[in-house]
């Protein structure tokens, strides 16, 4: 397993702005969790310009390290690495995302994370912990059946029906999924997902080679980056604006969502920005043929 240097550490906290290795307590996991949410953004950038990033840990590692992101395979494997370091004892779980329209499944196309530590009681308790579904959740929600409310977002830790010894955690109804299945067994490395992430990342079929989207979490709600289709969740409700313009399309990709796009050059910016845009007409077209 893994294990990050000191000086790795001191850089991946620095990146999600937390100035100082603390205890691994519960207040410390909470902290480190809305920080994480907060400043690294779920991506398909690297996948849907077709050059996708493996998800071995120190590949994911190097990502956080180097101002870039990922999805779920890269964030919370750096994300459980960090916390393993950190002291923390951290589980990896085979997991399933359901998007709307489709029935719940433990498919290992999500890496889904707990953490267990002693209360200030000395009693243990385990906590879901997930820095890779974008839009969910906010901070850690004790694995423990409830509902939970996350600033305007309210999220439910229920049984999973797929899984014997499972768990579900709901969606709000606003978001962009139902919810996430979970399997209880311990998944020791990131092999099991390797042939996921290879779909995901190469395959015609899969929705990210041909989708470009971003997105983030903090305490005030959600935010995404569909194409050119900028979706928030908060306290004023689900708003939706379509962004035609490169500048504010780059300006909010970047200083809302934090994705800096460190990695392409210019030319490179404006040969995304031409494909989003063209891929967001054609989407137009299509449902204007729906309609008619």
């Amino acid at each position: 397993m893994y294990t990050m240097t000191k000086e790795e550490v001191k850089a991946y906290l620095n990146r999600i702005g937390i100035a100082e290795i603390q205890p691994p307590t519960k207040n410390f996991l909470f902290e480190l969790h809305k920080a994480h949410v907060s400043k690294i953004s779920w991506q398909t950038v690297d996948i849907y310009m077709g050059d996708p990033s493996g998800i071995d840990i120190e590949q994911s590692i190097a990502l956080i390290l180097g101002n870039r992101s990922g999805y779920c395979f890269h964030l919370n494997g750096a994300f459980s690495t960090l916390l393993r370091t950190l002291g923390y004892q951290v589980s990896m779980h085979r997991a399933g995302v359901q998007p709307p329209g489709t029935e719940p499944r433990i498919n290992s196309f999500h890496l889904g994370l707990t953490a267990t530590l002693n209360n200030e009681q000395g009693e243990t308790e385990t906590y879901i912990v997930d820095a890779g579904l974008g839009d969910m959740p906010y901070e850690p929600l004790p694995l423990r059946f409830g509902t939970y409310k996350h600033g305007p977002l309210t999220y439910q830790v229920v049984q999973s029906e797929v899984a014997a010894q499972g768990w579900r955690l709901l969606h709000d109804p606003r978001g962009s999924s139902v919810g996430v299945d979970f399997d209880s067994a311990v998944v020791s490395d990131m092999e099991e997902f390797k042939p996921k992430h290879e779909f995901y990342s190469q395959s015609a079929d899969s929705p990210w080679t041909k989708l470009f989207l971003a997105k983030l979490r903090n305490e005030h709600g959600s935010y995404e980056l569909r194409g050119c289709m900028w979706n928030t969740i908060d306290i004023n409700g689900v708003k939706k604006t379509e962004i035609t313009n490169k500048s504010q399309w780059l300006e909010l990709l970047g200083d809302v969502l934090g994705e800096q796009l460190v990695r392409y050059n210019s030319l490179e910016r404006d040969e995304l920005w031409k494909k989003v845009y063209a891929s967001h007409v054609e989407w137009k077209k299509s449902v204007e043929r729906s309609k008619s």
